[in-house]
């Protein structure tokens, strides 16, 4: 199949491989020694701020981007945090620090939470994602391009490397 694609823009598949640092060095995330990440480009699956720098962009391509919280998972809002009675989730519910859960709001949206601190008889928990207010730094090589498939299109996210990779939904 020829390469047709020259630089990244809307309703791509991108494969990149990264390695997400905080501001004091720290890696909270990384790709490295296992699949590129694969995103839509303009379809919001990746933070705001990193999709930008990759627009336009190149196959072999690499490059650091810092990005601040307004262009990643946003500032933190100090009301996010709550105090739950453990008896209110449901049994088997992973009650431990780090862990993401979703609670369908009153209008029926669903809305993710994390748990910050597990005590004896209360759960804390952030609305808040946990990299709210932090920078960001982004070290960034492009590895893959190609069109995205209608179903993709339609999902609103990549099916893996080659667009055939099903899942349910």
């Amino acid at each position: 199949m020829s390469e047709s694609v020259q630089s990244i823009a809307a309703d791509q598949v991108v494969g990149i491989h990264y390695t997400l640092k905080n501001a004091s060095g720290e890696v909270i995330d990384s790709s490295s020694g296992d699949e590129p990440l694969y995103y839509l480009h303009g379809h919001e699956n990746i933070v705001p701020g990193l999709e930008r720098k990759l627009s336009g962009r190149k196959v072999g391509d690499k490059l650091n981007v810092t990005v601040q919280p307004a262009d990643g998972y946003g500032e933190r809002d100090p009301r996010g945090e709550q105090r739950v009675p453990r008896e209110a989730f449901p049994p088997g519910t992973p009650l431990e620090e780090g862990v993401q859960l979703a609670l369908r709001d009153p209008s029926g949206q669903i809305v993710p939470i994390w748990i910050s601190k597990v005590e004896s008889d209360v759960v804390h928990v952030d609305l808040n994602h946990p990299l709210a207010g932090e920078v960001l730094h982004f070290d960034v090589e492009i590895v893959s391009l190609r069109a995205a498939t209608e179903e993709e299109l339609e999902h609103g996210h990549p099916h893996g490397a080659d667009g055939h990779e099903g899942h349910h939904h």
